[in-house]
């Protein structure tokens, strides 16, 4: 009988531990990949350091106001070292959870190759490796994302003067498990007038949705009026920067009376100046912008 106890016991305990490593294993890839060593978790005084590990977030496209609060996305990370330079290859795998808050997904993760303005960076170009379409950056080292459905993923590395190799290796084993679901595009259609006008007011749709879904939460007693007037002013000067440059329509006052608003706390008047950019947006969107 006590036999039988202690395996019962030892099965509970491990049971969350193999139903942890199952679940990363659906996204990392735990073993080495050909010359990249997979990194381990070593055993120091007061725990454990390095080796595969998962954190709440969106991680990738956090930066870009991703709205977060009424879903957890999970993100797994890994680290291979290896190659024939040494290259130290940081691999992220973003679970988004699909619903209404990942309406914008495809265009946040876009944005990381973009400037503040929209406009794409100078090395960021369109690949394709093995039939798969993914975004890439080689600026001070390599960059590489894509989407799989949703799931985001980033392969990443650190080469200051662009002497070491690409990953491909890593990335190719990394498109065989979550293959891109990105549409074909090339380096040159992503520079386009009709795409990088067509971001630019996707950016100005998004940053007036992203009011719309602080308010929703802040209405059902899910976030202080604080952390929303943080997140509206913060959207809507983006918003009215846009609209400045591509508008002519002056923001400074505007930028100004709603940090006013925020300082005091004064919420009214804060939610009348985002119905009078609401309907402005609904008047003019259609127009063509000044690039």
């Amino acid at each position: 009988m006590k036999r039988v106890s202690l395996i019962i016991f030892i099965g509970l305990i491990l049971l969350p531990l193999t139903a942890l490593a199952q679940s990363v294993s659906d996204y990392l890839i735990l073993q080495n990949i050909n010359s990249y060593k997979l990194e381990t978790r070593q055993k120091v005084i007061g725990g454990f350091i390095g080796g595969p590990r998962t954190f709440d977030g969106a991680s990738v496209i956090a930066p870009t106001g991703h709205f977060y609060v009424d879903h957890n996305d999970k993100t797994y990370e890994a680290y291979y070292e290896g190659g024939n330079s040494l290259n130290s290859i940081t691999v992220q795998i973003t679970q988004h959870a699909g619903g209404d808050s990942d309406r914008w997904i495809l265009h946040e993760l876009d944005a990381n190759f973009r400037n503040y303005y929209g406009n794409p960076g100078n090395s960021y170009v369109m690949r394709q490796i093995n039939g798969n379409f993914i975004m890439a950056v080689r600026s001070g080292g390599g960059k590489y994302q894509w989407l799989s459905g949703n799931k985001v993923t980033q392969i990443a590395y650190t080469d200051l003067q662009l002497t070491k190799p690409e990953p491909l290796e890593v990335i190719q084993a990394y498109l065989a498990k979550h293959p891109s679901t990105l549409s074909q595009m090339t380096s040159a259609d992503i520079r386009t007038n009709n795409n990088i006008s067509k971001w630019i007011k996707d950016e100005m749709e998004r940053r007036l949705w992203l009011c719309d879904k602080w308010n929703a939460q802040f209405q059902s007693g899910k976030v202080t009026q604080d952390d929303l007037l943080q997140a509206l002013v913060k959207s809507m000067t983006v918003f009215l920067n846009y609209r400045q440059k591509y508008f002519n329509v002056s923001a400074t006052e505007d930028i100004r009376a709603l940090e006013g608003y925020w300082e005091n706390n004064d919420n009214v008047s804060i939610q009348a100046k985002l119905s009078s950019y609401k309907a402005w947006w609904m008047a003019n969107k259609a127009g063509a912008i000044n690039l």
